[in-house]
């Protein structure tokens, strides 16, 4: 389990800065729609695209994802922003069926 952890961290660590540091640059609504519908989504499937091809398919990071977001909500949104956690979990395990699409089986 440790193993896994570590090997995760570089990931979690990226899609932390990605759910806490990009929502401080949103100035306005319109700002805001395109950092959380096409900024922060993509770099959440790329991170899972990584995390495929270098380590392999696992379940805990769009769990991970998910947990790291829910904060977030309180953070910096309000009620409405609940629905993007699991979306942001689903394109990090999106972003894994990639590598497997791509790269089959080592």
């Amino acid at each position: 389990m440790k193993k896994n952890f570590t090997a995760m961290l570089p990931y979690l660590l990226v899609l932390a800065a990605d759910f806490y540091l990009l929502p401080l640059l949103m100035r306005d609504t319109g700002g805001a729609m395109v950092m959380m519908l096409c900024v922060m989504p993509v770099i959440a499937f790329v991170c899972g695209i990584i995390h495929g091809v270098c380590e392999g398919f696992c379940v805990l990071l769009p769990l991970a994802a998910l947990v790291l977001f829910v904060p977030t909500v309180f953070i910096h949104y309000n009620a409405t922003a609940w629905v993007y956690a699991p979306v942001y979990a689903g394109i990090v395990l999106a972003g894994m069926g990639v590598r497997r699409i791509f790269y089959r089986k080592r």
